[in-house]
């Protein structure tokens, strides 16, 4: 018998806790710094196994946290509940109503073969291993958002595990007030076990990766921010000033070096495409030029992120405008321990959404984000300082720990959103069960 026995006795999936064998593997995902250390862990496999933990922990008085592959870990949870949903990955395109239903445990690696095989695209990040489910109820900023918008706004029902342990099916239409706190709010009124949400007629795209040597940095930087007032919503692209280490794991141009990274989605013609890239081609020579026509199903070579599990920490801040200041401040920024990124919002993402979501700060320009391994705070405290008084807000999906305080979170979403959240935190979830992922705390 174990501690948790009666817990075990009502879940089909593994149960898990510390000395465990699998106990390490189930608790850690791909964010390695500060992992969940719960007292107990459940591996579920439905929607039963999800309802069987939440009644168990209410009953127990234990905090619930949820992880699939956790790459934007809000904050390691130390005791309680964690709920693991990595063995729930049913999923199911619906090519007529160019639908997909997906399951808690689902990547986004899985969805985009399956939708390419009917000539359709999920609206995915930049790298294919997120956790497809996470990453739309933070909102969804990927490779094609300036043309389509969030993730989050092509939702169309959710089935969600609320703290009395019911499970709800959630639409627009039948529960307006949770289904716009979920799209936003992430798991903070409940575990979505699975959600229905639209794909997109894109089979192709004019993409790739413009890689550019370190004394290039400033000139291409300069481009790319003049560039971008001026491109269709249908080219997405980002800017990286980052150092690759000198390993053989990355490309032989790219080894000890710091560059520039400009990453290319146009949803387009790939000819009007070249002519739309060729002022940021005309900065210089390129170490590496990948940016080309591709199938849908090779998107992420664009950011082309290592897909290894690594401790970070990251920062972020939207800005209406990158001027002078700011680009010093990026410059300055970059350098030997740092990944320096800022990707171009408007288009769709600024446009309102079908159902209203509580997703925020949507009219925000730009995202710059700073990432350093462990060690590197005295970067980050610096980004606050220079970048913090021209900042706008924050996103949720790219707040995770020692940076998802409740003061950035809060700054994630309008005020008048974040009260109406709290409101209906104190009405789904009033002892606050779930309050370990990005928390929003009831209203008193």
């Amino acid at each position: 018998m174990t501690t948790h026995d009666t817990l075990a006795a009502k879940i089909r999936g593994p149960v898990f806790e510390p000395g465990d064998e699998g106990y390490d593997d189930e608790r850690t995902g791909f964010q390695l710094a500060g992992p969940h250390r719960p007292d107990v862990v459940v591996g579920a496999l439905d929607a039963a196994d999800v309802r069987a933990a939440v009644e168990y922990a209410a009953g127990q008085g234990l905090p619930v946290a949820v992880q699939n592959t956790g790459h934007g870990l809000p904050q390691g949870m130390d005791g309680g509940l964690l709920i693991s949903t990595r063995r729930m990955t049913g999923l199911r395109v619906d090519p007529e109503a160019r639908t997909a239903r997906i399951e808690a445990g689902v990547r986004w690696s899985d969805v985009v073969p399956e939708a390419a095989a009917h000539g359709l695209a999920p609206l995915s990040g930049s790298a294919p291993g997120v956790g497809a489910v996470s990453y739309v109820l933070g909102g969804g900023i990927g490779l094609m958002s300036r043309a389509f918008g969030n993730a989050a706004d092509h939702v169309r029902s959710l089935e969600v595990v609320t703290a009395d342990a019911r499970l709800r099916h959630v639409t627009p239409d039948g529960d307006p007030d949770l289904f716009w706190a979920l799209l936003g709010g992430r798991a903070n009124f409940g575990v979505v076990t699975s959600l229905e949400i639209g794909l997109v007629p894109v089979e192709r795209l004019y993409g790739g990766g413009l890689y550019f040597d370190t004394e290039l940095i400033p000139a291409v930087l300069e481009t790319w921010r003049t560039w971008t007032t001026a491109v269709p919503d249908a080219m997405t692209s980002s800017i990286a000033l980052m150092p690759v280490p000198d390993a053989p794991v990355f490309p032989e141009p790219l080894r000890g070096r710091r560059v520039a990274h400009v990453r290319i989605a146009y949803v387009g013609d790939a000819a009007e495409g070249e002519r739309l890239i060729a002022p940021l081609r005309a900065v210089g020579p390129r170490l590496i030029d990948a940016v080309a026509d591709m199938p849908y199903t090779e998107s992420g070579t664009i950011h082309n992120e290592p897909p290894i599990p690594m401790a970070y920490r990251a920062t972020n801040l939207t800005v209406d405008e990158i001027g002078a200041d700011t680009t010093r401040a990026l410059l300055g920024l970059a350098g030997d321990r740092a990944i320096v990124e800022v990707r171009q919002l408007g288009g769709a993402l600024a446009a309102a959404p079908p159902h209203p979501t509580a997703v925020g700060n949507r009219d925000a320009a730009y995202l710059i984000g700073v990432l350093t391994k462990l060690g590197g705070d005295p970067l980050h405290e610096r980004a606050e300082k220079e970048l913090g008084e021209a900042s706008s807000g924050r996103l949720l999906n790219f707040l995770f720990g020692a940076d998802a305080t409740p003061e950035r979170v809060r700054e994630a979403f309008d005020p008048s959103a974040y009260r109406r959240l709290r409101e209906l935190k104190a009405a789904y979830d009033p002892s606050n069960l779930f309050r370990l992922n990005h928390n929003i705390p009831p209203a008193t």
